[in-house]
């Protein structure tokens, strides 16, 4: 007994632990995982000392949730990130065309257009630096949102099943935001951009890196790739910074969550998350480079 021997003065004995499935039951033992008592009857054995069977129980499911190739949860796998992407992209554009005088087939005239824009002498001037990613939920015209809004309703819910939310969410930002890096770094100073287009090139970046585990025809991915790029550099007032920079970006966060291809799924959670962090510093220590090499010349 834990209690004082008979003719000792001291404090009280502590209250006799019970077990919390069967209270009528005295027990010293603790669940290792939630630390409720357990009597033995409940005690399961665990690689350190016993489990409660709820505990047990919880386990079993979490362990016999099919993951996917880079270890992301099966869900219902409804694309509620791509949808809501694409919900704030046409939000954005029907404000911006409200706000203009060319409506709904020019809304780049607007004042929200205008401060959300990314206009590279802005952003060094006046510190602007979430044009940098604003910019990326802008579009100059019908015809603009609705191409970037259909290649991402195309290829965003392969990509948000095989990544799951948050993993996918962090590849679209970081794709648009290195589309903005490299116009800031290399494009004119005096020039305005808009569009998703960077982050679009990011996701089809990533989807050929995980072409295999998204079971797309590689050759029509391919092909995809190709003509896009050919638009890119035949047609003027595209932007090719951004849609390179969101390229190689959204590239490099696919190798960031899946790995080298010989490697795939072996990426532990706070591996892919460190080495995503380790890219948004990149993309965060180039704005601050050219923010403090910036020319006094206007291009």
């Amino acid at each position: 007994m834990s209690g004082p021997m008979s003719g000792e003065v001291g404090a009280p004995a502590d209250p006799i632990a019970r077990c919390y499935r069967h209270p009528t039951r005295e027990t010293g033992v603790r669940c290792v995982r939630c630390d409720r008592p357990i009597c033995p009857d409940c005690m399961r054995p665990a690689s350190v000392g016993f489990q409660c069977p709820d505990d047990v129980r919880l386990g079993q499911v979490d362990r016999a949730r099919p993951r996917t190739a880079v270890g992301a949860r099966i869900g219902s796998g409804a694309p509620i990130v791509t949808w809501s992407i694409v919900g704030i992209n046409v939000l954005v554009y029907l404000a911006s065309a409200i706000g203009s005088p060319g409506g709904l087939n020019n809304p780049t005239q607007s004042r929200l257009f205008t401060d959300w824009q990314l206009f590279p002498y802005a952003v060094h001037q006046n510190h602007q630096y979430w044009r940098l990613l604003t910019s990326a939920f802008l579009h100059v015209s019908l015809l603009h949102i609705a191409v970037n809004m259909l290649a991402l309703w195309i290829i965003g819910p392969y990509l948000e099943r095989l990544l799951g939310p948050a993993r996918y969410l962090g590849l679209y930002l970081l794709s648009a935001l290195g589309g903005s890096v490299a116009v800031y770094l290399f494009g004119a100073q005096l020039q305005g951009v808009a569009g998703a287009s960077g982050a679009i090139f990011g996701l089809f970046a990533a989807a050929l890196i995980f072409v295999r585990e998204l079971g797309l025809d590689p050759r029509s991915l391919i092909m995809t790739l190709v003509l896009n790029f050919i638009f890119t550099f035949a047609v003027a007032d595209i932007s090719r910074l951004g849609h390179i920079g969101g390229f190689l970006t959204g590239a490099a966060a696919a190798f960031a969550i899946g790995g080298l291809p010989k490697h795939r799924g072996k990426l532990a959670n706070n591996t892919q998350a460190a080495l995503l962090l380790l890219l948004l510093a990149v993309l965060i220590l180039a704005v601050a480079w050219r923010t403090a090499t910036f020319p006094t010349l206007i291009d």
